[in-house]
């Protein structure tokens, strides 16, 4: 069995900071969100993967390297321009062959992994198997339409009145099967090659599609929202370490992860909190469920519930809560001129300001 990882895409919900950065690279507690479900499918069993890349190839491929690192072999494949999920497949052929695959959005978090998920497909060998979960707005999502007896006999693609709350998660499994749907599919009025099309290509043909209902934790880490969300959780099962140094004046209270090179002085940190190698904090209050990665500055700052990407820096800001804050960004005081708002902002940003 292979896997097909999707790390294209332009995370368009997640600019600016994509346009500068692959969204599969943003941190959850310091580690991108593509590397957990790398490890996902490493702790499967799976030792051939596929990783479908566009515009970010280099950075991706910086990254994750030749898959030693997880305990695979790892093979680029090019999709010149982000076209659905079943092109993906399509572009993908060669590298799959008539293999069975997993393919594996690389933009969620499920926890758990899919070893379970993978051990039965293999046991079972249904022509496909998709994952579900119920959300409270499936609008959002590919829906799936069951049968009293729960077998899958319709899928949507993001329908304004959707014959169900059950969600696709970014997970699904295949037999070659597959690549004869694929083959058949025009373009939805996204312009895209559905995967959900294909699948229900494989229902009209008699082929078997099974589900599966996921109880636990799943997110697609596609806005600021839920890259939060989904680093909360993370956060909460670190456990504390001081690698890195602490002066004098600090208060260290719950699960904080110090890592090697960061420094915090005179400061009251509120687990659960990572603060990255190279990091400096003095002065300031770090709250709850927040990463700050490397060589990070905050100085007579507060902040909690938010990710701070490598290099970024806050000085004399109180306070900062619920933000995404990128590469080497600088935030700081403003001059104090009353009664004005003083932004310098890149294309598309979304800024929030109480007065």
């Amino acid at each position: 069995m292979k896997a097909l990882v999707l790390a294209g895409g332009t995370g368009t919900r997640l600019r600016p900071i994509t346009h500068t950065s692959a969204k599969q690279l943003l941190p959850v507690a310091n580690k991108p969100v593509l590397f957990y479900g790398l490890e996902a499918i490493a702790d499967a069993g799976i030792t051939d993967v596929g990783l479908v890349v566009g515009d970010t190839a280099a950075a991706i491929e910086a990254a994750v390297g030749d898959g030693s690192a997880f305990g695979f072999r790892a093979t680029y494949i090019r999709q010149q321009a982000p076209l659905g999920l079943a092109h993906a497949v399509l572009v993908a052929r060669d590298f799959l062959g008539d293999d069975d695959f997993v393919m594996y959005l690389g933009d969620n978090f499920i926890v758990g992994g899919i070893r379970q998920l993978t051990e039965a497909f293999r046991t079972s060998r249904p022509d496909a198997q998709i994952m579900l979960t119920q959300v409270a707005d499936p609008r959002e999502f590919g829906v799936a339409e069951l049968d009293q007896a729960g077998r899958v006999i319709g899928l949507e693609e993001k329908p304004q009145q959707p014959k169900s709350d059950l969600a696709l998660v970014g997970v699904y499994m295949f037999t070659p099967a597959i690549h004869e749907a694929v083959h058949e599919l025009k373009p939805s009025w996204r312009g895209e090659l559905e995967i959900t099309e294909a699948i229900g290509w494989l229902i009209d043909h008699g082929k078997t599609v099974r589900s599966t209902t996921i109880t636990g934790y799943w997110k697609d880490t596609g806005n600021v929202a839920d890259m939060l969300e989904v680093n909360r959780l993370v956060l909460e099962t670190i456990e504390s370490r001081q690698d890195g140094t602490t002066g004098a004046g600090c208060e260290i209270i719950g699960r904080v992860a110090i890592e090697a090179g960061a420094h915090v002085s005179g400061s009251r940190i509120v687990g659960p909190v990572i603060i990255g190698a190279g990091s400096t904090i003095s002065g300031s209050y770090i709250g709850p469920f927040t990463a700050i990665g490397q060589d990070c500055v905050i100085e007579d700052s507060e902040i909690e519930y938010s990710i701070l990407l490598r290099g970024a820096s806050i000085r004399g800001v109180r306070r900062i809560q619920a933000s995404l804050i990128g590469h080497e960004a600088d935030v700081r005081r403003a001059p104090q001129v009353p009664q004005v708002h003083r932004l310098v902002l890149g294309d598309q940003s979304m800024v929030q300001i109480s007065s």
